[in-house]
């Protein structure tokens, strides 16, 4: 059974016209997307919902989108020449640079004096939020060298060991060594006091010996 035809006019219940901008929103900046992928178009959407929220989509700035369509509305011929084309977008990139180095120079505490109440607000909300993400990068940070370190000693703790172990090995290797020699030198003490060497075959081998020189 196919879908029937959907009558353009306002919807009056508020939850299904708000469900209804939600998928609309959605389907037509991802059609935009699509248009400025595939065609290598310069797309610029900008929505404001029934209750003054704002929706915008751009494929490179939305700024350099609405100054490219105001020099458009002042001069049509104006962007047809290739130079003039690139010279705008260099002008369009200086001006963004120009307003990020800005930025930046406020967040680092200058240039203050010329903003209010409400830009001092975004800017702190700013400020909190880089902060916050560098405590967490740095957090993370630690938490991987703690666990780095921790793997480190639990690998010089097994090292040690290791090491121990190989030590007492060698000091048993040692003792019994020693325990060898000694025995070895102990039967050889008793092989020399052995009474069987003093064998005499008739006669005292300890008796003193008198020789006499004879005349040749």
């Amino acid at each position: 059974m196919g879908r029937g035809k959907i009558v353009i006019q306002r919807i009056d219940n508020s939850t299904s016209r708000q469900v209804t901008f939600s998928k609309r929103r959605s389907g037509l900046v991802k059609k935009a997307r699509e248009l400025s992928i595939l065609c290598d178009a310069e797309v610029g959407l900008i929505v404001f919902s029934s209750t003054d929220k704002l929706y915008d989509y751009a494929s490179s700035s939305l700024k350099s989108v609405i100054d490219r369509y105001n020099k458009f509305k002042e001069d049509p011929h104006q962007l047809m020449n290739p130079a003039l084309e690139i010279k705008g977008e260099v002008a369009s990139l200086r001006q963004q640079v120009q307003y990020m180095q800005k930025c930046n120079r406020q967040m680092m505490g200058e240039e203050l004096s010329g903003l209010g109440i409400k830009e001092l607000g975004n800017l702190e909300n700013r400020l909190e939020k880089s902060l916050k993400g560098v405590r967490v990068k740095k957090d993370q940070i630690l938490i991987d060298e703690v666990k780095e370190l921790h793997q480190k000693g639990t690998l010089a703790y097994q090292e040690n060991v290791e090491l121990h172990r190989k030590i007492n090995l060698i000091r048993e290797d040692n003792e019994k060594l020693q325990k060898m020699i000694e025995a070895k030198g102990r039967k050889e003490g008793a092989a020399t006091s052995n009474p069987l060497s003093t064998i005499t075959y008739g006669y005292d081998i300890f008796s003193p010996i008198s020789l006499k020189l004879s005349q040749p």
